[in-house]
């Protein structure tokens, strides 16, 4: 391996092996947003779009347990940690294959979701871990190429697996490529302090590029209710709540979308879900090359970030007109470009916690603010699955365009930059979010507009709402209790 000791350029290899494994990851999840919108599976594993709402919301409900993937990442490493979680994939992939029924898919998608919450975790942890901090953007850029690749790659792979074989050899292909990735990255991973074959000049130049404010205290174990009081974790954690439904309605809910509404058969779908995800691919590219060029004009790295995100909020206000333009084409385009702007803005904001948390804060923070950006999913996912039949696509769209909107104006406003004044710890945000969501629950059951209203004065134990709604009213509440407790905590500890 003299030849990368001589190019200085073993982290480029690293980050491109993440890369490859962000590919299968989300090749593996989007298998079934593809083969769910074909003929052949309707007719063995019949189910409502409710049901299938159901499905990829205990996907999402379980991938929100990342923080519990990226304390065991921070704890027992990248290299073992990654291995038994992509193995994981695998299996998991491969028993889709066998399903007979939506409720054993819905078992199936849950293990997967806990199992794929290592993607952009441990993702962050080599950007932070190889890369200095100017290279960080670009190297985020290029892991989260991976992303809109799997899921571009899903359906021309989908649609040769019916003509060859059947639906089901679609999933066994996908497992058995993530396992011969476990392989690769067994071989070649390993943290740059034991890399056998990088050159001590690299090493030297990823050292030297970390900031002090990031180097603090590596090995202690993160404080996760320390995490939870700092104004900078929301600042990171909610922009992706409020941008992460764009991605969820993209890779579940697009399939469906072009063959029932605007008329796409089986070769027209597999060609019209690569285009957003190629438009995505060069999103990912895009706000890093958009951060380099501000701070090459004299702009502070968090503020260039965070120009990079307006920009991107701007650009997805084009999918408020996916519903409303008649030409199919047109509408694809629209999505293409949402899928572009969405794309920029995501990595610039998923990359900021390696600018702003220690190295052994960073998969925590990842995974924490994963789980905030994949309630933000089921929510959405859930609503859609409940109201698609009665209202359409078209409301889901035009929200999609806005939030992002919010997601660009909370970044501005809590989103403290290394050397200001970072205030203390606090646990107000938590409750008003947790407020927010139950409170916000109980009036959509109360105004008429779900499936099953419910009115003031009726416990929701007497009404007709699903489990899924009750857990994320329960789950509101328990974050409004845990802010409480921060802030008592934070209030009886003022050095916090």
């Amino acid at each position: 391996m003299r030849f990368w000791q001589n190019t200085r350029a073993l982290r480029w290899w690293i980050i491109a092996i993440v890369m490859l494994g962000t590919i299968i990851n989300y090749l593996v999840r989007q298998t079934l947003g593809v083969v769910v919108a074909t003929p052949e599976f309707q007719a063995d594993v019949p189910m409502t779009k409710e049901q299938y709402s159901w499905v990829t919301g205990v996907f999402q409900a379980f991938i929100m347990l990342q923080p519990v993937v990226g304390y065991i990442l921070d704890r027992i490493g990248l290299r073992t940690g990654m291995a038994v979680f992509a193995t994981a994939w695998g299996l998991l992939t491969f028993a889709h294959g066998w399903v007979t029924s939506w409720q054993w898919l819905a078992v199936l998608r849950g293990a997967l979701g806990f199992a794929e919450g290592t993607s952009h975790t441990a993702g962050l942890k080599v950007v932070s871990e190889w890369f200095p901090a100017r290279e960080r953007g670009l190297a985020g850029g290029i892991y989260n190429l991976g992303a809109s690749a799997g899921i571009a790659i899903a359906g021309p792979m989908v649609a040769i697996a019916i003509v060859w074989w059947n639906w089901r050899a679609a999933f066994y292909v996908a497992g058995g490529l993530a396992l011969l990735w476990v392989a690769l990255w067994l071989l070649y991973y390993r943290s740059p302090e034991d890399h056998p074959h990088i050159s001590a000049e690299e090493r030297a130049l990823i050292e030297s590029g970390q900031e002090a404010h990031v180097q603090a205290a590596v090995g202690a174990k993160p404080a996760i209710l320390s995490l939870l009081g700092r104004t900078n974790f929301w600042g990171i954690a909610l922009p992706r709540f409020l941008a992460d439904p764009t991605w969820a309605t993209l890779t579940f809910w697009l399939p469906l979308y072009l063959s029932e509404v605007r008329g796409f058969n089986l070769s027209e779908l597999a060609v019209a879900v690569v285009l957003p995800f190629v438009a995505a691919d060069i999103g990912c590219l895009f706000g890093p090359a958009l951060v380099l060029w501000f701070e090459r004009r004299g702009i502070a790295l968090i503020d260039a970030r965070r120009w990079t995100f307006t920009l991107g909020a701007l650009l997805m206000t084009s999918m408020i007109f996916v519903g409303g333009v008649t030409s199919p084409y047109m509408a694809v385009a629209l999505l293409s470009i949402g899928a572009f702007a969405h794309q920029t803005l995501s990595v610039t904001c998923i990359t900021m916690a390696s600018d702003l948390f220690r190295k052994n804060e960073v998969g925590t923070v990842a995974g924490m603010a994963g789980t905030m950006a994949n309630l933000g999913v089921l929510i959405f996912t859930l609503l859609i699955g409940a109201l698609v039949v009665r209202i359409g696509y078209d409301p889901f769209f035009i929200a999609l365009g806005v939030l992002d909107l919010i997601a660009a104006a909370l970044l501005w406003t809590l989103v403290r930059k290394p050397g200001e004044d970072q205030g203390r710890e606090s646990g107000w945000i938590p409750i008003v979010l947790g407020a927010i969501l139950s409170g916000g629950l109980t009036l959509f059951y109360m105004s008429g507009v779900a499936p099953a209203p419910c009115d003031l004065f009726t416990s929701f134990s007497a009404c007709d709402v699903p489990i899924a709604m009750r857990g994320i009213w329960g789950f509101g509440l328990a974050l409004a209790l845990l802010g409480i407790f921060i802030e008592i905590r934070a209030r009886r500890n003022p050095a916090a």
